[in-house]
């Protein structure tokens, strides 16, 4: 669940609070009773879960192992030698 923040325009108490993104923001304060703010974001907790995150989860087709891992054959100019 997020966790707002929100601030009283009375006594300037700050308070975090968990909540579920359907719920209604907090309209009073619990220490005074005045109108609480609520403030923008400070801080974002990005939690990336299951596959897809990583670049070797997304190999072009076609592409060999070899190229992938960064191991190329040098070309056949035609010269023997």
């Amino acid at each position: 669940m997020p966790t707002y923040d929100y601030e009283c325009s009375v006594c300037g108490k700050r308070i975090a609070v968990e909540q579920s993104i359907k719920d209604k923001p907090l309209r009073k304060c619990p220490k005074c009773g005045g109108k609480l703010e609520k403030l923008l974001p400070q801080t974002v907790n990005l939690i990336f879960r299951g596959s897809g995150f990583y670049i070797t989860d997304y190999k072009r087709s076609g592409e060999s192992s070899q190229k992938s891992e960064g191991k190329r054959e040098k070309p056949d100019d035609g010269q023997k030698q």
